[in-house]
């Protein structure tokens, strides 16, 4: 065989490597489909956030009921066992959510339903689903063909300025904790709300120090730009955005600006890119803020008459259609991240269930490998999949594991108080 041939047949640098190569890369969208499955075989896909606990929750005929609410059939909502299946998931991490709002009795009873409908459904269905806290659990239950059950909580509000609450909800499995969700805390800024703190409060600081020290994720989805920068400061592990996009690409106060992203990598924290059409797609966040304005308007004009109110709006969407998000402005933000963090701190953060709305071809969780496709044709290598689909996540975790074994030889379990540290709580 003359050497131009053998030359032509021999992997190129990035295949020998572990990449995926021109060869797929120019490919059809079924090769590359049928490549990324084959990833998926072998790396277990492991996102950040899905809802179900809280569609479980909010199901109108029969809430909080997960026999009734049944997997193995095809739900109302985004999830279910075959849906799983086909989107290759191995790992996911479950949010028992809770809102901010909530003022009913505290937000601790509903914490509790929500880690109890979590691990009802895990239970259910131990052919499928592996309750998990470690990264060695999800990849032990992923290689057992079941897909490692985490569960993450989305708000500290539900530690009701208790770090003994803290340590409780640690015990019953949660292994990652969104420090706000969209109201500011006593002792942290949110997003999408009046930023009170400039960041974190000393307590704030203090719950970081002892998530540290549980090996509990600091997860900075839904907190302020301060709240992000105080809690690099502060963590001794690396963090996760559990469902967060590039502020960049689209300009959203619930999206990461580059100058955190740019601290990622000395970190060695992970962005998990999320679905939600109004934090992936500019022009669909800009329809969302004019519509704000519209109902707003409307309800001057008509105030207190909701079917006027209701005809108003209705007409004004169907004469301004939304815009689409897709599955290449998902891709987008994905690139960003790489070129601004670096290829080993992105990830996936879906928040399925936990939308209204879903980007085109992402529209519930058997559509991962159609993404992962897009970025085959954009020339990531196998080894920035494998990263993307679990690796990354699962190298945080394991770090995070680490800290707190070291820390908990070395110090107590945390008995400050906000009272101690702060001299008050803020209204």
């Amino acid at each position: 065989m003359c050497s131009a041939l053998l030359l032509a047949l021999m992997p190129s640098g990035a295949e020998a490597q572990g990449g995926t190569g021109q060869r797929f890369r120019d490919s059809s969208l079924t090769a590359r489909v049928a490549h990324v499955r084959r990833l998926l075989r072998s790396t277990p896909l492991v996102d950040g956030h899905n809802d179900l606990p809280w569609a479980m929750r909010e199901e109108k005929e029969r809430p909080l009921d997960v026999v009734a609410y049944d997997l193995r059939r095809t739900t109302k909502g985004m999830t279910d066992i075959a849906r799983l299946r086909r989107g290759g998931v191995g790992g996911q991490f479950w949010s028992v959510y809770v809102p901010g709002e909530i003022r009913d009795s505290g937000y601790a009873r509903v914490q509790l339903e929500q880690i109890d409908i979590a691990r009802r459904t895990i239970a259910r269905y131990p052919d499928v689903f592996t309750p998990a806290t470690t990264a060695a659990e999800v990849r032990k239950a992923f290689a057992a063909g079941r897909i490692g059950s985490l569960l993450g909580m989305e708000g500290g509000h539900a530690i009701e300025n208790s770090l003994g609450a803290l340590r409780a909800y640690h015990a019953l499995g949660v292994r990652y904790m969104t420090l706000t969700h969209n109201v500011t805390l006593d002792w942290a800024d949110a997003a999408a709300d009046a930023a009170r703190h400039g960041g974190l409060t000393e307590f704030g600081k203090e719950v970081v120090r002892e998530m540290n020290r549980l090996g509990m994720l600091v997860d900075l989805s839904h907190v302020s730009p301060g709240t992000m920068s105080d809690a690099l400061d502060v963590t001794e592990a690396p963090v996760i955005f559990s469902h967060s996009n590039a502020r960049a690409r689209t300009d959203v106060p619930r999206n990461v600006p580059d100058s955190i992203l740019a601290r990622l990598p000395k970190n060695g924290g992970v962005v998990m890119v999320t679905f939600v059409p109004g934090f992936v797609s500019q022009a669909v966040a800009d329809y969302g803020a004019q519509l704000g304005r519209v109902r707003d308007s409307v309800a001057r004009a008509a105030p207190g008459d909701n079917d006027a109110q209701f005809r108003a709006v209705a007409a004004w969407r169907a004469s301004h259609p939304s815009p689409v998000a897709t599955i290449a402005d998902v891709a987008d933000h994905l690139d960003h991240i790489k070129q601004v963090a670096g290829a080993a701190h992105v990830g996936l953060g879906g928040d399925f269930d936990g939308i209204t709305e879903t980007v085109k071809g992402l529209e519930d969780v058997s559509k991962y490998p159609d993404l992962l496709a897009e970025l085959v044709k954009r020339g990531w290598t196998d080894a920035e999949l494998r990263g993307l689909l679990g690796e990354n996540v699962l190298r945080v975790l394991t770090r995070a594991e680490a800290v707190a074994t070291r820390l908990q030889k070395s110090r107590p379990a945390s008995t400050r108080t906000i009272q101690q540290l702060d001299r008050r709580i803020t209204p």
